[in-house]
């Protein structure tokens, strides 16, 4: 086998997204596309990934109906209304804020979903699959703003 001469390099780019509501999927596609073309990385891998817990990263087709059935779906595997230990603040002592909201729900769906995802840099660009768009689901209702990482890793 014989060994590249080339430099591994790692870029490293934030973007911001601003949810209006929960759940709400964010196609983030074409920032996570210019971020890959700003990189100069030509072959690697890139990392999308949230730093929050009641955010996460999938990807999925972006189809208005689909999206409908998949916040349903998300719904019935984690019900707004259902308790949460979580939501107990009168019982709760670990990472408390003085605005908390009750959002265990969001938490419950957003581990069925995932923080981050993977996906190959060939010839400086992502070979997303033709219906495949990159999402930020947000499933919170606090409508804060949002950070996703991009770490682009190649030569």
């Amino acid at each position: 086998m014989k060994a590249l001469n080339a430099t591994f390099n790692t870029v490293v780019s934030t973007l911001e997204v601003n949810p209006t509501g929960a759940p709400e999927f964010i196609d983030i596609t074409d920032q996570v596309n210019e971020a890959v073309r700003n990189s100069g990385i030509n072959n690697g891998i890139a990392v999308v990934f949230s730093r929050h817990t009641t955010a996460a990263v999938t990807i999925q087709e972006n189809e208005p109906l689909l999206l409908n059935d998949l916040a349903t779906l998300l719904e019935r595997l984690s019900p707004r209304n259902s308790r949460y230990g979580h939501n107990d603040f009168s019982i709760r002592t670990v990472h408390m804020q003085e605005d908390e909201c009750p959002n265990g729900h969001s938490h419950c769906q957003h581990i069925v979903l995932g923080t981050s995802e993977s996906i190959p840099v060939i010839s400086g660009e992502l070979p997303l699959g033709q219906w495949q768009r990159i999402f930020v689901v947000e499933l919170d209702d606090q409508k804060s703003r949002r950070e996703v990482l991009v770490q682009i890793m190649g030569v």
